[in-house]
């Protein structure tokens, strides 16, 4: 289609067609990536052939010092003048080793069982000090898997480290060899010029892989295991038997499933609602107050501000009170007939949905009333002038102009408000609860799956709380899946709309 002719469609015409056109890029993305796959898997081929090829030039052309390397860390950097260097290299290459053969080794040895053996309690007899209870340690699979997935990541590490150290080594004899004497002060030189950066993002590396990466990867991994509160210190693999929970929709499990899905649904649904609600009340506040003729603008700010100055948890807890049976709220629902006596609006579905959206909006849009109020200053006068000219209207200005202008600013920011409404917690678990539950329903799950704490208002991280940390029957296993479920979908939207946006696609033309 060209231009004319899109130009030429109604307003309701062009919408259809933008529509189509954003569903299917979508699909020829997809068809794309698949046909783009076996030139990545060539490069990525080139780039594993290139670190052997490396290895093979040391070993066949290097001197001896260079294959010491091989053997021990950092061996040609002290022979050859880089005493700081080489002495990073062998101190890892030592604590490694030391990790390895304490924690590392005894802790794969049994990765394959997760522990055969539980720690008891036994009455020991002593004369001198009578009968006394002694506890004997054992297996801990928390620790055995924590532990061998920290272990893989130090052999990875120790992986690169010896590459780095052979090639570094390789790199050194080069340049001795046509007269680039090295210095141990090149480098601390180095440090502060060409690798900087490597030394600024060496601890946020670290923080990264521990507080992240670690997590992720064990979240990941349980979920194939049983752990719960029933199998806290021994907890053996089950396979994708928890997947199957989830999926499998028959027998006992048919429930869970049902209320898997609906809190899913709910979830998105929310995310969706939340995130737009706030965005676009929070631009036409903007907008109203920056009109030209509105007086006592600071006061106005201000005032929305005040609502960012309490902290969100109080702001929530009040609200929950006011909404409780006996609360202040509660009283006038009752009196307009929308709640019956003795009862809480969080008993009626449709009600706790509307009143939770609403209190989200009164937490949620002055933080975008200030992102847009900032925007719009910097929107260019001279484009409004111009359409003024045209004869455009005020509706007319705001689709054409203000509209693209803040979407092509703020979708990223857009974006990570539909993520973090996905996981959104406090105002849901502060407000609600989740309530009304499931129970209240009919649908009966599993104490081990939330159990009757469940309702129609949880999103998937709250009742990802309820499994795992609240109840006797703590089941973490089925809440580390649910986590990764909620990291798949968030990965997947993001990715897509993120990817599709103008914001990404014509970044060019802003600049």
């Amino acid at each position: 289609m060209t231009k004319i002719q899109y130009l030429s469609l109604s307003k309701g015409e062009r919408f259809l067609v933008n529509t189509g056109d954003f569903f299917k890029g979508i699909g020829t993305g997809f068809v794309n990536f698949f046909k783009g796959i076996p030139l990545a898997l060539l490069k990525l081929w080139h780039k594993i052939c290139a670190p052997f090829r490396t290895l093979k030039n040391a070993w066949v052309g290097g001197t001896w010092f260079t294959r010491g390397n091989f053997l021990i860390f950092g061996f040609s950097q002290f022979f050859h003048k880089e005493i700081f260097r080489g002495i990073l290299y062998l101190l890892y290459e030592a604590v490694f080793i030391w990790f390895l053969i304490v924690i590392g080794v005894p802790n794969l040895a049994k990765l394959g069982t997760l522990g055969t053996f539980a720690g008891t309690s036994e009455f020991i007899s002593d004369p001198s000090r009578g009968t006394t209870l002694s506890f004997v340690s054992g297996d801990n699979s928390f620790q055995i898997l924590l532990y061998s997935i920290v272990t893989f990541l130090f052999i990875i590490i120790f992986i690169a480290l010896w590459y780095f150290s052979i090639r570094d080594a390789k790199s050194l004899q080069d340049n001795i060899a046509v007269g680039r004497l090295s210095k141990n002060s090149q480098f601390f030189t180095d440090l502060t010029n060409k690798n900087y950066h490597t030394l600024l993002l060496a601890v946020p590396l670290v923080g990264l892989f521990a507080f992240t990466v670690i997590p992720v990867v064990f979240m990941i991994i349980t979920g194939f295991t049983n752990y719960s509160n029933a199998h806290a210190d021994l907890f053996d693999w089950v396979g994708f038997d928890n997947y199957g929970i989830l999926f499998s929709g028959s027998g006992e499990n048919s429930a869970v499933v049902t209320v898997f899905l609906r809190v899913l649904a709910w979830t998105l649904l929310w995310a969706l609602i939340a995130t737009f609600t706030n965005y676009f009340l929070g631009m036409v506040i903007a907008l109203l107050i920056n009109k030209k003729g509105i007086k006592l603008k600071k006061l106005w700010r201000t005032i929305l501000i005040l609502t960012i100055a309490v902290p969100q948890f109080v702001s929530l807890l009040l609200i929950n009170r006011m909404l409780s049976n006996n609360g202040i709220l509660t009283d006038l629902f009752v009196k307009w007939g929308w709640v019956k006596p003795s009862f809480s609006p969080f008993d009626n579905v449709l009600l706790a949905r509307i009143l939770i959206i609403v209190v989200n909006m009164w937490v949620g849009v002055p933080y975008t009333m200030l992102i847009c109020s900032g925007i719009l200053m910097n929107i260019p006068e001279d484009l409004y002038e111009s359409a003024r000219i045209d004869g455009a209207s005020s509706f007319k200005m705001y689709t054409a102009i203000t509209l693209p202008y803040m979407l092509f600013i703020t979708f990223p920011y857009l974006l990570s408000q539909f993520v973090g409404n996905i996981n959104n917690f406090n105002i849901i678990y502060l407000l609600s609860q989740g309530a009304p539950t499931f129970k209240s329903s009919g649908i009966i799950i599993p104490s081990s799956f939330g159990g009757n704490t469940v309702g129609e208002t949880d999103l998937l991280i709250t009742w990802i709380y309820k499994m795992s940390m609240i109840g006797d029957d703590k089941n973490y296993a089925l809440a580390c899946v649910l986590g990764l479920l909620v990291f798949i979908v968030i990965a997947i939207l993001s990715l897509v709309f993120y990817g599709r946006s103008n914001s990404v696609k014509n970044e060019e033309d802003f600049q």
